[in-house]
């Protein structure tokens, strides 16, 4: 860890992204108690945790793998946590009933953990987490080991649990797609530091580097030369095709990389004019992959840069391989980073 700073909001639901070693399940098991601090401090509201044992930081916590005791019930699992804090047999029965009830699966507490599934296994853990009633509940990858199918359905329970509760929640994933859906705000980590810090349509399509425009989902990466006019939009010159762009920080002659996204990139069919306010480029279509709502190409620019394009179905008829397409783009949705920017 790197001179981490962060403020989670109570009742926040806060994602560590990253690829895998980046620091993201170091920084929750420091949280947690599970790993020491080398220097600095982590506090709940005004109480200082790091300097407190794991049982005593009233922190709930789901595994990667959910650790569940196979020789345990699933009553039995659950209850844990209370038992170690010496809760009464009675209150027991009570709150594991109540975080059964809570994760769907009442009924259940006599079963035995091979007698469920996965997505069975994860609420077993997400209720043992959160029958001690926790200040905070920490989530490290706890959807790695569902088919995707599953994931998709339990990360919206899991958002939907968290929401209802309103309890800050720090989640842990290398899923892009996954943090974008379930988060209020993402920190996208990169070498054990924190490289962005916003929320997902902001660090989705304003990245503040290269990195984390490339890590966001499929991106295309183009290296230019800055032009600047003295009127009109400022432009990057890649090769023979000059790009449009906005907001641009660089000075004219710069080597920069341009960065737009696929879905960014719309088709202008039948001889139509582009949409007002958009510019737009040539390009020859190399491949056309149908996958249901959305069809992808892959086009070649002049020069013989290649760009990914991302549209809806219907506008795809107008794409055939070989045929020449003009693509439109909003200058504002293109990214320019200076040489040298992670």
């Amino acid at each position: 860890m790197r001179n981490i700073t962060l403020e989670i909001g109570n009742g926040e639901f806060f994602t560590l992204l990253g690829p895998s070693g980046c620091g993201k399940t170091t920084l929750l098991r420091m949280i947690a108690g599970f790993t020491e601090l080398d220097a600095g401090e982590i506090r709940i509201g005004d109480k200082r945790i790091d300097i407190l044992p794991p049982h005593r930081r009233n922190i709930g916590m789901v595994f990667q793998n959910y650790a569940i005791f196979p020789n345990l019930t699933v009553g039995g699992n659950i209850a844990y946590g209370l038992k170690a804090r010496k809760v009464g047999n009675a209150e027991i029965t009570t709150r594991v009933a109540d975080a059964l009830a809570l994760v769907r699966l009442q009924g259940y507490g006599e079963r035995w953990p091979h007698q469920l599934s996965g997505g069975q296994l994860q609420r077993v853990a997400i209720a043992r987490a959160l029958v001690i009633r926790p200040e905070v509940l920490l989530l490290d990858e706890p959807l790695s080991n569902l088919d995707a199918r599953l994931r998709v359905d339990m990360r919206a329970e899991i958002r939907e649990l968290q929401q209802r509760l309103n309890i800050t929640t720090v989640y842990v994933t290398h899923d892009q797609e996954e943090a974008l859906a379930v988060s209020r705000r993402i920190a996208v980590m990169q070498a054990g530091r924190i490289e962005q810090l916003d929320t997902p349509e902001i660090i989705y399509r304003k990245p503040t580097s290269l990195f984390v425009a490339q890590f966001m989902g499929t991106t295309n990466v183009l290296t230019g030369v800055v032009e600047r006019r003295t009127s009109g939009p400022a432009r990057v010159r890649i090769g023979p095709v000059e790009v449009e762009v906005a907001n641009l920080d660089a000075c004219e002659g710069e080597t920069v990389s341009v960065c737009i996204r696929p879905e960014a990139l719309q088709i202008v069919g039948g001889g139509q004019a582009a949409p007002a306010g958009m510019a737009r480029i040539e390009a020859t279509i190399g491949r056309v992959e149908f996958i249901g709502a959305l069809s992808r190409l892959d086009v070649e620019l002049a020069g013989g840069m290649a760009l990914k394009v991302a549209v809806l179905d219907d506008m795809a008829a107008f794409a055939k391989p070989g045929g020449s397409i003009v693509l439109a783009y909003d200058p504002a949705r293109v990214t320019v980073f200076r040489r040298g920017a992670s």
